[in-house]
């Protein structure tokens, strides 16, 4: 499986970088028709440079580290107990560096402050150690086989990314960032547990047309012959919004199809918990079969218990087809 690709960055932050308010809200009603009325957007953008000048300061870091320990995520928390909270003699100097987060990261009311969502998510980032900590993790053992050479599997975790390969040929399973925070207080088997329902998490919001980073809308594609991926077709995610890119195997997008769950429960085998890179199905297009090139449709075969189920898949990556092979 390739990993993770992520390339959001430069041109969909230049294409964002007017920062000027935007209201949308006469087209909005000239347009209201139903279910077909655009949501509504009256929210100011702040620069990639702003934010982080604005966060390049200890006592505002303080104050949203003030903020999660006083449980701003579900009350407010008022001017003077944040204030007693951070190290900060001057009342007037802590004010200042409140304005700061007010607004983008900082929520206020006649109750107090309390965090927008930005906020909590550089709190998240911050204080889980996304941004702040590098870890590693040596090799450890990994049950199941390689679907290559039937070797046994090792773990490891460097750069912010957890591996799962073959010891013996070399033969990657999975390799997808994680955010050193899930290393905390946890065995290898509950980090393993934790790292697939992360990932499987991600590409299961992307094949559902949902942005894992931004919420924004994905486009799911099949790509014949991928450049850099060891596969003969694979997915492909991109986010219109903030340009994520993930590629996968095809056989991940259907790690939430009903039928294929359904399938594989009636045998005993529950795929939300059962790790996906124990199927060769999930992690290779060894079971992938091209039926139509133009447009594009491919053919996975899925066994389980001495049977199998055979999914179509068109070029959007839609189960088109569905057959139960006894």
């Amino acid at each position: 499986m390739s990993q993770f690709d992520r390339t959001a960055g430069a041109e969909a932050g230049a294409e964002a970088d007017a920062g000027a308010e935007t209201d949308v809200g006469a087209e909005a009603g000239a347009e209201a028709d139903g279910d077909l009325t655009p949501a509504l957007r009256t929210e100011s953008r702040v620069l990639p440079a702003e934010v982080f000048a604005t966060l390049g300061n200890d006592t505002r870091v303080d104050i949203l580290r003030a903020l999660l320990e006083l449980g701003a995520d579900e009350a407010a928390v008022s001017f003077t107990d944040l204030f007693e909270r951070v190290d900060v003699d001057d009342s007037a100097n802590f004010n200042y560096h409140l304005r700061q987060l007010t607004g983008h990261f900082v929520k206020r009311s006649d109750d107090g402050y309390e965090f927008r969502y930005p906020g909590r998510k550089v709190v998240s980032a911050i204080f889980t150690g996304t941004l702040t900590e590098r870890a590693q993790v040596g090799f450890f053992p990994v049950e199941g086989a390689c679907y290559d050479c039937d070797g046994d599997l090792h773990g490891w975790y460097v750069d912010d990314t957890l591996t799962v390969g073959c010891a013996d040929c070399g033969t990657i399973q999975v390799s997808y960032p994680f955010p050193s925070g899930g290393l905390d207080d946890r065995t290898t088997g509950e980090l393993l547990q934790a790292f697939h329902h992360y990932v499987r998490h991600h590409y299961c919001l992307a094949a559902d047309g949902v942005c894992p980073e931004c919420t924004g809308t994905v486009e799911t594609t099949l790509v014949r012959d991928p450049e850099e991926a060891d596969l003969d077709v694979a997915v492909e995610h991109v986010c219109g919004r903030c340009n994520y890119r993930l590629r996968s195997t095809v056989g991940v997008t259907l790690l939430d199809h009903a039928e294929t769950l359904l399938f594989f429960s009636e045998r005993g085998v529950d795929l939300n918990t059962e790790p996906f890179w124990g199927f060769d199905w999930c992690v290779s297009d060894e079971r992938t079969t091209v039926v139509a090139e133009d447009p594009l449709r491919v053919r996975l075969s899925l066994p389980c218990d001495g049977d199998e189920l055979r999914v179509v898949v068109d070029g959007s990556v839609d189960v088109v087809e569905t057959a139960l092979v006894k």
